[in-house]
């Protein structure tokens, strides 16, 4: 046992050993992308737990299992990958109609999000098996919480997770310029062969800020935020800047001013219809303008049209 993780192990088994885990069941366990030290205690304990692991690369899974000082043998490692996902997960369903434990892991992060594991969870509950998530690390939701990008109005709230843009050139511009009018965050993830590239494309954004996270939790870790004209010059500054896996965060669009001008106009329009109170209320239900300032607004109205009602 790796003496480094032999207290973890122990602690996994206290903290979540008392829970229940349901044979015949498939377990999505989410993996560090970089420290070791970002496992779970119940991931510890249920990767001890399964019968079998299936997994992106087995090879690599093996070295991370030692690494927190758990023995599998190579039988217990099962290859679940892109390239034979489908097939592969009908050994998987037959395993789990036997009673099996199976855990599922990718090579980093959490599966099925831009990783294999999507297909087998399908297959799994497609025949009526089930599906457990043990959360984890996830390179999104890291680089998200540390790009400290706002988002000011809710047009603009929440995130669009992209994945990789397409490779050609002319198929990634046009990916590009339809991500230019997206109000939200933009999440994009990139190879470092490809990075450079990606940051000539997203030159088109201008002033747009762009945050770059290369090697999230690893050693060499660095985050950092430009605007996207300058993300190129940037990467050119350092050989070591096109080193490593990216998150590419394209922070949301700025709110655009609202000078009342389309709120009024809705309150004119309902007001050739409606009761004075009615046509504030709705006017104020499509727009979101505060009702008490359309209510002003619409006795001016009446009194400049004639009596109110």
């Amino acid at each position: 046992m790796s003496a480094s993780f032999a207290s973890a192990l122990n602690a996994a088994r206290d903290a979540a050993a008392a829970q229940h885990y349901p044979q015949g069941t498939l377990y999505v366990v989410a993996t560090p992308i970089g420290n070791l030290a970002d496992i779970t205690l119940r991931a510890l304990h249920v990767l001890q737990l399964a019968d079998a692991i299936a997994c992106e690369d087995t090879r690599h899974t093996q070295a991370l299992l030692r690494a927190y000082g758990i023995d599998k043998s190579s039988a217990q490692l099962l290859a679940v990958h892109q390239h034979n996902e489908a097939e592969a997960a009908l050994a998987v369903v037959q395993r789990l109609q036997q009673g099996q434990r199976i855990a599922y892991v990718s090579d980093a992060g959490t599966p099925g999000v831009s990783d294999p594991g999507a297909r087998l969870v399908a297959a799994v509950r497609a025949a009526g098996l089930r599906a457990l998530p043990l959360p984890g690390a996830s390179s999104i939701t890291t680089a998200l919480s540390v790009a400290g990008a706002v988002a000011h109005n809710t047009e603009s709230g929440g995130f669009l997770f992209a994945g990789f843009l397409p490779v050609k050139n002319a198929e990634r511009a046009t990916a590009v310029q339809q991500l230019a009018s997206e109000p939200r965050c933009v999440l994009l993830l990139e190879a470092p062969h490809r990075i450079e590239d990606l940051a000539g494309a997203l030159a088109v954004l201008g002033e747009r800020p762009v945050t770059l996270a290369r090697e999230l939790t690893k050693q060499f870790e660095e985050i950092s935020t430009h605007p996207a004209r300058d993300l190129a010059g940037w990467l050119a500054g350092a050989p070591q800047r096109v080193k490593g896996e990216f998150v590419v965060l394209l922070h949301p669009l700025p709110s655009q001013p609202d000078d009342g001008a389309d709120a009024q106009r809705v309150l004119r329009l309902l007001l050739g219809e409606l009761p004075t109170k009615t046509a504030v209320k709705l006017a104020a239900d499509i727009t979101g303008a505060p009702r008490n300032a359309l209510y002003a607004q619409a006795l001016q109205i009446r009194q400049d049209e004639g009596p109110a009602d």
